[in-house]
C-alpha cells in the first residue's frame, strides 16, 4: 500500500495551518469519494469566518480519511467557522449512512490494508499480535500541517497508543 500523500498537501500553506481528520467507519467507493470531494469543493469555495473567506484545502486520503486544513495566517476559524465545517461533515455522514465523528475506532495498516479497531479492543489486538510496536497507525489528533506531514502515520511505539498498551497490561 503506498501511504505517500505528503506530495499532495499544499506547499504554499503555513506549516502552522489548522487540520481537521474526519475518519469514516468503513471505506468510500470511488464513486461515493467522487461525490465526497464535490461536497468538499463546494464548502471550500463559501467557508468564511468572521466574513472573510477561510483559505482552506480538503481532500479524501486512502477513501477513508476526510482531511481538512484552514491557512489561519490569513483567516482564523473559529465559532460559527467552526459551525459551518461540522455542519457539512454531519451532512456527509447522512449522506452516506457512516460515522465520521466516531474517536473511539482507531485505524491501523495491517496486511497493507487499512484497518479498524474500537478502542475497546486494543488490549486484545496486541495480545493476539494483530497489532504491534512496529504496526502503522493513523494518529488522527494531529493538529498542524506540520503534524500531519510528520506524524500522521506513525509507528504504534511512537503514539500514544503504545503508552494505553502499556498500561491495559499493568492493569491485567
Amino acid at each position: 500500500m503506498n501511504l505517500a500523500y505528503q506530495h499532495l498537501l499544499p506547499a504554499d500553506f503555513s506549516a502552522s495551518s489548522r487540520v481537521w481528520i474526519f475518519q469514516s467507519s468503513r471505506v468510500f467507493t470511488l464513486p461515493e469519494v467522487l461525490q465526497v470531494e464535490d461536497m468538499l469543493n463546494n464548502f471550500s469555495q463559501q467557508w468564511h469566518a468572521h466574513g472573510a473567506a477561510v483559505r482552506n484545502f480538503a481532500t479524501v486520503f486512502f477513501g477513508q480519511f476526510i482531511i481538512i486544513m484552514a491557512d489561519e495566517s490569513h483567516t482564523q476559524v473559529s465559532g460559527c467557522g467552526n459551525d459551518s465545517l461540522d455542519r457539512m461533515i454531519k451532512e456527509i455522514e447522512k449522506h452516506f449512512s457512516i460515522s465520521l465523528f466516531n474517536r473511539q475506532t482507531l485505524a491501523f495498516v495491517v496486511k497493507d490494508k487499512i484497518q479498524l479497531l474500537p478502542m475497546s479492543q486494543l488490549s486484545y489486538a496486541a495480545q493476539n499480535h494483530f497489532i504491534t510496536p512496529e504496526t502503522l497507525y493513523f494518529n488522527n489528533t494531529v493538529q498542524t500541517k506540520q503534524e500531519l506531514e510528520n506524524n500522521w502515520i506513525i509507528h504504534v511505539k511512537e503514539s500514544w497508543v503504545a503508552q494505553k498498551l502499556a498500561s491495559l497490561s499493568a492493569l491485567s
